[in-house]
């Protein structure tokens, strides 16, 4: 019974890190949509727009829960995942200056809803992945995080300012899951339990690999810059 609770608590303390660290991106749109209402209102729309994110997002993971355990499937989300894994350290900054900003109250909260249910897609795909398939743990989970989300993002994006390892280990950790994901394909399945050691390397190159492509796309232009200079 212990251990059973102690693993619920640890996957959905692996939710909510996940939900957080690829949700950075949501807290900036909300500001963004939200910047021209008068104060009194800007609070009102983040708290509208959110609840109506949070309902889409909990609908559109649960539906992509029970996708998953279509044959295949599994191994597809893997696939993505590890695409989202990269995605967090290779993508560029300053890719939100095109979200407009709402000039009334339910123009702001339409805004939200749509630009998060839009890039929300990566966080649904690597909740999904990370339930294992419990719909009480994704529930559970975006309660949590999304609220942290929208009233820490300030903070939250300081410290990844500060200590930019953390992306470093959001990423890993995603890429973890996508690749215990694919070892749970059930087509998959019997093979990796068969050779745990094959599992493990698998994973592992999939961790490391995902950590060295991004770092090095990050790095490589700021290199190239150096060199021009000297």
């Amino acid at each position: 019974m212990e251990t059973t609770v102690i693993s619920f608590l640890l996957q959905l303390l692996n939710i909510v890190f996940l939900d957080i660290i690829l949700g950075g991106d949501n807290a900036i749109v909300i500001g963004l949509a939200a910047r021209k209402l008068p104060a009194t209102m800007q609070k009102k729309a983040i708290i509208y727009g959110m609840s109506g994110a949070v309902v889409l997002r909990i609908i559109a993971t649960i539906l992509v829960v029970w996708l998953l355990n279509i044959p295949w499937l599994l191994l597809v989300g893997g696939v993505l995942l590890i695409g989202i894994a990269y995605k967090l350290l290779a993508e560029n900054e300053d890719e939100h200056n095109d979200v407009k900003s709402g000039q009334t109250l339910w123009a702001a909260v339409r805004t939200i809803i749509i630009a998060d249910a839009a890039m929300g897609i990566d966080n649904v795909i690597a909740i999904a992945g990370a339930s294992q398939q419990n719909i009480i743990l994704v529930i559970i989970g975006l309660l949590i995080s999304v609220p942290i989300i929208v009233w820490g993002s300030t903070l939250f994006i300081t410290l990844i300012t500060r200590y930019p390892w953390i992306i470093y280990l959001g990423s890993a950790v995603l890429a973890y899951t996508a690749s215990n994901m694919i070892t749970e394909e059930k087509k998959l399945e019997p093979f990796f339990n068969e050779h745990l050691v094959l599992k493990i390397i698998f994973i592992a190159v999939i961790i490391i690999g995902v950590l060295s492509a991004g770092y090095y796309k990050k790095h490589l232009p700021q290199r190239k810059n150096k060199q021009a200079q000297d």
